[in-house]
């Protein structure tokens, strides 16, 4: 009688590791989502910044594809703004999926040492 339930305790242990596994690499995921995200983030700051700094009458073009459009001042600020928030939320999204994934983590972390402390009290 002790073997099935050695088998079932392998076999509960086996998911909850591949679990674990699965969602480890979700966050690491996430990191680096979220470290591609805060370069795009400083890259529309520091534009925003150098445009503000230059004369009223400067040019601005926009790249699409492999060409530039001439776009008003006022257009690109907001362009910029607008990456700047879509960013922003972004950012928030994968902070509160990281915390998810990282509470499971820790859930199946405690769940596989309960199942090792209830095999040994056996």
């Amino acid at each position: 009688m002790a073997a099935p339930v050695d088998l079932e305790l392998k076999k509960a242990f086996s998911e909850l590791q591949l679990k674990m596994i699965d969602t480890q690499q979700k966050v690491k995921l996430a990191d680096l989502q979220i470290d591609q995200l805060t370069r795009v983030q400083k890259h529309a700051k520091l534009t925003h910044t150098e445009i503000s700094s230059l004369p009223d009458n400067t040019r601005l073009y926009e790249g699409v594809g492999r060409m530039f459009i001439l776009q008003s001042r006022e257009e690109v600020n907001n362009l910029l703004t607008d990456k700047q928030k879509t960013v922003d939320e972004k950012i928030k999204e994968l902070e509160q999926k990281k915390v998810y994934l990282e509470r499971s983590v820790k859930e199946a972390e405690d769940n596989i040492r309960e199942m090792l402390l209830s095999r040994r009290a056996q």
